[in-house]
């Protein structure tokens, strides 16, 4: 059973640090694709970063490249989100996602199979 356990959201002040985790079991990084999504309640998901090891790629939407590094340790089957310089139009929930994938484009969430349950992130203006 794929399960895929996201944690470390909360409130931080606008140019401060955040990293994400999601804890995910079921399967390896060499079967899927891991990424994130956020969604603003109302508004479109965007997807925002993405890595595939099958397909040796790395997706970032444009809005967060050079502030947002995702990252997998797929020694202890966790997949990262370190979240720097952050502002207001960031808050979000953000959730993670698994499955079959090549990591192309920012709709790249709605193919894959599997998500978390989100953890929220807020940044005052």
């Amino acid at each position: 059973e794929v399960q895929l356990v996201e944690s470390g959201g909360g409130l931080v002040q606008a140019g401060g640090s955040l990293r994400l985790s999601c804890a995910y079991s079921g399967f390896t990084f060499q079967q899927y694709a891991l990424g994130w999504f956020r969604q603003v309640p109302g508004k479109d998901e965007e997807g925002i970063a993405c890595s595939s090891w099958l397909w040796d790629k790395t997706f970032y939407l444009d809005s967060v490249k050079g502030r947002f590094t995702i990252s997998v340790d797929s020694a202890k089957n966790t997949m990262f989100l370190q979240m720097n310089n952050l502002k207001p139009e960031d808050t979000a929930h953000y959730y993670c996602v698994a499955g079959e994938n090549e990591c192309r484009g920012d709709l790249f969430h709605y193919g894959m199979s599997y998500r978390g349950k989100g953890t929220p992130v807020t940044v005052p203006s």
